[in-house]
């Protein structure tokens, strides 16, 4: 006899709360890790949308649904920091493209995105709003609908506020703080390099958060999103990206380029809101230090 599999769990919230905690609180019989198992696995939807972060912010009147094991989403290979109607955000590991290339059009970030909105809803779509280079970690914006990707993109340099990144670096900087002001140009075999006239302009913020004997671990802001931008500036430092073979790094301790975007705050197109979307800083970089 083929067993029926057990039925959604669904519960209203009352009051402004965070995920978590109204899980805990709703679902007494299971354990603080076994709650958060669920969450990691893409048990939970919030009013009929998969979450998976802890924090996820809940207002009264919402319905939340704990499904069983055999109808769970798909769950994607790397965190989820954000979904809603409009727009998803994720943590790029490093090593995958954000989008295909001549060389991989299938193991990219933008795939398995898509794989996972696919899950529930077949025609569902998802757009490229910015990218990471593929050595590079963390946050990554996509949109739901092409409207909204385009309202992203034709206002990106007055909606986003802030594009942090962390980066371990080889040595020292010379100033503990400064901004780095140049021209960046390519080459025909795609390295980015300075240049004294032409080019494009690029605008690096740097700020020293601690030092080791061997690396620095530097925070790090762009006013301007040029390609290869802060490995560029940080390798005419005097202080290349660890792991950064291309711009001069001597080292590679964690097998990765030492490069994350931690932090994108922007000012959503639609509601005016703003709003901050953090990563966590990938392991081993502050044992580096």
């Amino acid at each position: 006899m083929e067993r029926k599999p057990k039925p959604s769990r669904e519960y209203t919230v009352n009051t402004e709360t965070t995920l978590l905690p109204f899980l805990l609180e709703s679902v007494g019989d299971k354990s603080r890790n076994t709650v958060k198992g669920l969450l990691t696995r893409g048990q939970v939807l919030v009013d009929g949308r998969c979450v998976t972060r802890h924090d996820h912010r809940l207002f009264p009147s919402q319905q939340v649904t704990i499904l069983p094991e055999a109808l769970k989403r798909a769950a994607l290979p790397f965190p989820v920091l954000w979904e809603d109607e409009e727009i998803l955000v994720v943590d790029k590991p490093a090593g995958l493209l954000s989008m295909a290339s001549d060389r991989e059009r299938e193991r990219t970030a933008y795939r398995q995105v898509t794989d996972y909105v696919r899950a529930k809803d077949p025609k569902a779509r998802v757009f490229i709003v910015h990218r990471l280079d593929r050595d590079t970690s963390g946050v990554l914006l996509f949109a739901k609908s092409e409207r909204i990707k385009r309202a992203f993109q034709d206002n990106w340099d007055t909606i986003v506020c802030r594009r942090g990144y962390t980066a371990v670096v080889e040595g020292m900087p010379p100033k503990a703080k400064e901004t780095i002001r140049t021209f960046l140009q390519e080459n025909g075999i795609h390295k980015v390099y300075s240049v004294q006239t032409g080019g494009k302009e690029a605008i690096t913020h740097y700020s020293t958060v601690r030092q080791g004997k061997r690396y620095s671990l530097l925070e790090i802001d762009l006013s301007t999103g040029r390609k290869n931008q802060i490995r560029v500036h940080l390798s005419e430092l005097g202080c290349p990206v660890a792991g950064d073979r291309t711009y001069g790094a001597k080292t590679d301790p964690l097998r990765r380029l030492c490069l994350h975007a931690h932090e994108l705050t922007f000012v959503h197109p639609l509601t005016g809101k703003e709003t901050t979307y953090r990563a966590e800083l990938p392991r081993g970089f502050r044992k580096l230090i």
